[in-house]
């Protein structure tokens, strides 16, 4: 018998960087949310631990054995192996966690199996900094390097979101070596939508005017001027997305986009 997981994509509705530790690593807040859709996982007893990939951007992942989502499988013991099956749905290198994403999943469909270890938060986060928070894929502020989660009053579950990629990978590392040093403080606010209203990510600033990924910029003017309350770039991008107060409204701005762009990516969905 086969179980379905999806890995929900990951969006940071707020994200300031505080420092550069001296491990090359940068201290953060973040508030993370998670969208309703995302990359499908789909898993079956085996023999052994496979991995097929199959989907729009499974082209963007020509090793398997070195996916993270075959890494979390062997951070994972269990009595039986496991054949996988990754849908990629969600651009790679994108600001949408969809490694982590993936990971996430992969804990996720152990745990309903057979659990998890009473370390597997040391066994996620050692996969990445995101990789805890999308195990729970729940929204929560992320401090440390985003492994240092805590709980939050989530008022913006169920609100209808567009996620617009204009289908230009831009890798992490680059993005927060570019930045500047200028610390713009905690997170404000208490519920999910007074931090998101009342704090920006300090990584657009980077993507938009000192690399000057313009097609990133494009994007998110569009989704600016697409009638939503919140327009943010996710993470270090290229990614952007929009809130809405109504799924129509989110739709029509999906139709409109779509039109004027028809070469970008996009997923609809809600938050989790």
């Amino acid at each position: 018998m086969s179980i379905t997981e999806t890995a929900y994509a990951k969006i940071n509705l707020a994200l300031h960087v505080r420092r550069r530790r001296e491990d090359g690593y940068h201290e953060l807040e973040t508030l993370f949310a998670f969208v309703d859709t995302g990359d499908v996982l789909t898993a079956r007893t085996a023999a052994q631990d496979s991995l097929t990939v199959t989907g729009e951007f499974a082209g963007a992942l020509d090793d398997p054995f070195g996916n993270i989502a075959a890494k979390a499988l062997a951070k994972l013991p269990r009595a039986d192996g496991l054949a996988l099956t990754l849908e990629k749905r969600l651009p790679v290198a994108a600001g949408l966690g969809g490694g982590s994403a993936d990971a996430g999943a992969v804990f996720r469909l152990i745990r309903e199996r057979y659990g998890l270890p009473g370390d597997w938060r040391e066994r996620a986060a050692s996969l990445g900094a995101d990789v805890p928070a999308c195990v729970e894929s729940v929204a929560s502020i992320g401090r440390g390097t985003g492994t240092e989660l805590s709980p939050v009053e989530n008022d913006l579950a169920g609100t209808p979101v567009l996620l617009v990629n204009p289908r230009v990978p831009l890798p992490t590392g680059p993005v927060f070596a570019a930045w500047d040093g200028a610390d713009a403080g905690p997170l404000a606010g208490t519920t999910a939508r007074e931090i998101a209203e009342s704090n920006g990510n300090d990584l657009e600033r980077i993507v938009f005017e000192r690399l000057r990924v313009e097609e990133a910029l494009s994007a998110w003017n569009a989704l600016a001027d697409s009638g939503g309350f919140l327009t943010r770039m996710s993470g270090s991008g290229a990614t952007s997305f929009a809130l809405f107060e109504t799924i129509e409204a989110r739709d029509r701005a999906a139709a409109d986009i779509a039109a004027a762009n028809p070469g970008w990516w996009q997923m609809k969905g809600a938050l989790r």
